[in-house]
């Protein structure tokens, strides 16, 4: 089943839920020539692209993945001459700025362009999407020389970034780093140290590596308060802006992995012979907040990724449920029909499409408000969606990539048997799609995060916003006064009033009572993404309505899924809100003895 991008349902997204007509009206958009035409041409141009030269890349990569031998790292066939043709079409610039060669378009048509190449390849696509992060944290916080020497070829595509902060006894608390820096000259260390996960590390796929670095400078504090930020080319780059002598970071192996199988995973040596040539970003002892900063840009991004694999998932079950031709229809049928004709089939397929588009919506309208946040005129709009942006962070991190594993295990069902047979494809969805709930900081992290810093620490407030938010849309749903927006209104407001009582408790008894709390703290994440995507079904579906005419058949496919959706997804919202709020003292309650 070749894969085939959802051009119409993204620009659905993108113009009634997301705001593209608003967001190409901010100054800086217009300035770069941004309007809804073009986003509509440049995601058919993408659309192309990952349908014709990434996408049938995937299958044949899985089956013969990126090697490593002497120290130097072979990716798949074929992967080399596609991100050739990547950078050189302009595909890793589309959202940076003009002045280091970027298209500076909004996020939210990345995001399209980006759901596509992960769609098409994940393996292949984190190439790009680290890159997309480093560029972003040197845009940050990167000197200006050091921004002149290194972003505009990582935009180009000529090379590459990686993020480097875990470390054989580091894994997701960084306050253990232990790779050192020594001061050789003004804003000039050497490195010392491993690294361990590093994606596209080491390959052949570009001229140069940029890594970015996490390290301890001699008289640094302990704990995260001590870690700096370090550029460490793979390559040192001379003053004319050429490329020099080897840097001492070499890769000394790869990891075998369940899936993502032909990206490569790099263990990375600093310094075995002399030291590593490396450039202070910022200031020192900053590092983890500008690391941050490509850390959330990568969140959001494997978010897309869970959104991505899906829709690939999704498109080969429907397919395959087409062809399959087993059993009589239930009504009643003289001879055997496609398994598409069975409740359950459609049951399974319809939650396959129902996660999908209320992901991507969510996510697309967390890309929009990112936008806002760095292009609207107004102040006081550019604190309220930065606000909006860090909240739904680990929500489209969390709930997209869960969801993922739950949609592609689905996509296997429906296959039934050869679902788990590697060649029909389908298992590898499955296996790719695992790693989406780990790396990037796993589901109890972003949880973490979500309740401790998103919601206890502001008592709320922006937990509220949203609340506030979803009656807008449940009392527009009551003036529509169709029957499809009834439904969907009774089961969003139980699901609303859910989350309301579930940030109430969290707030009330979070210094009190923290373990009970925290035990609650990944339902309260699938809550948020349930409801949260539960609004934008409904938003779609009052949409859907106004323009039904002009479409019928696709808007009424759109209204029946934000049914669906409401009817049968939706109420799980409430079962969490209950774990949260009744959990907490059984979660804890055994002693360590006991298990």
């Amino acid at each position: 089943m070749p894969y085939v991008a959802p051009v119409k349902e993204m620009l659905f997204v993108m113009n009634e839920l997301a705001g593209l007509s608003e967001l190409v009206s901010y100054p800086s958009y217009v300035e770069a020539g941004a309007d809804v035409d073009l986003a509509s041409a440049i995601l058919e141009e993408s659309a192309k692209f990952n349908q014709d030269v990434v996408a049938p890349l995937n299958w044949p990569s899985d089956q013969n993945p990126s090697s490593f031998k002497d120290g130097v790292v072979t990716t798949s066939p074929g992967f080399k001459e596609a991100f050739q043709q990547f950078g050189e079409v302009g595909w890793q610039g589309v959202m940076h700025p003009t002045e280091f060669g970027g298209q500076g378009l909004p996020k939210l048509i990345a995001t399209a362009c980006f759901e596509m190449v992960h769609s098409a390849s994940l393996s292949f696509a984190l190439c790009p999407m680290l890159t997309d992060g480093a560029i972003e944290a040197l845009l940050t916080a990167a000197s200006p020389p050091l921004q002149e020497r290194f972003v505009p070829k990582m935009i180009s595509g000529e090379w590459t970034g990686s993020m480097c902060l875990t470390e054989p006894q580091a894994g997701s608390d960084l306050s253990m780093v232990r790779s050192r820096a020594v001061l050789e000259d003004a804003g000039v260390y050497k490195i010392f140290g491993t690294k361990i996960y590093i994606t596209y590390g080491e390959h052949d796929m570009a001229k140069n590596i940029v890594h970015l670095v996490l390290a301890r400078t001699p008289d640094a504090p302990e704990g995260v308060k001590g870690i700096s930020l370090f550029v460490v080319p793979k390559f040192l780059v001379n003053t004319d802006g050429s490329l020099g002598e080897r840097n001492d970071v070499h890769c000394v192996s790869i990891e075998h992995k369940l899936g993502i199988k032909a990206s490569p995973t790099a263990v990375l040596q600093f310094g075995d012979h002399g030291g590593a040539i490396g450039y202070l970003v910022g200031e020192e002892n900053r590092g983890l907040e500008y690391m941050f900063v490509m850390m959330n840009a990568a969140r959001f991004a494997v978010g897309m990724q869970g959104v991505a694999v899906a829709e690939r998932a999704y498109q080969k079950a429907v397919q395959y449920a087409k062809d399959r031709v087993q059993s009589r229809d239930l009504a009643g049928s003289p001879d055997p029909v496609a398994i598409i004709h069975q409740p359950d089939v459609k049951r399974m397929l319809m939650t396959m499409r129902g996660y999908i588009e209320a992901s991507r919506a969510l996510a697309y309208y967390a890309a929009a408000a990112a936008d806002t946040q760095h292009a609207s005129p107004d102040e006081t709009a550019r604190q309220q969606s930065q606000a909006i942006y860090e909240f739904l962070v680990p929500i489209v991190k969390g709930f997209s990539t869960e969801m993922s594993i739950e949609v592609a295990s689905l996509g296997i069902q429906i296959h039934g048997g050869m679902g788990f047979i590697e060649e029909t494809g389908a298992a590898q969805h499955y296996r790719d799609a695992r790693i989406l709930t780990i790396y990037e900081g796993t589901t109890a992290i972003q949880a973490n995060d979500l309740l401790g810093r998103k919601t206890v620490r502001d008592g709320g407030a922006t937990a509220k916003v949203f609340a506030e938010k979803i009656k807008q849309t449940e009392a527009d749903l009551a003036s529509s006064g169709s029957a499809d927006a009834k439904a969907v209104l009774k089961q969003l407001t139980f699901a609303r009033e859910a989350f309301e009582s579930a940030v109430t408790y969290i707030v009330a008894n979070a210094k009190m009572n923290i373990k009970a709390v925290y035990a609650g703290s990944v339902a309260y994440l699938r809550l948020c993404g349930l409801v949260f995507s539960a609004w934008q079904m409904a938003r779609a579906l009052l949409a859907a309505q106004a323009l039904r005419a002009s479409d019928p058949s696709f808007f009424d496919a759109k209204i029946t899924t934000a049914r669906f959706f409401a009817e049968n997804l939706l109420p799980q919202s409430q079962a969490l809100a209950i774990s949260i709020l009744e959990g907490g003292q059984s979660t804890n309650a055994l002693t360590v003895e006991q298990f």
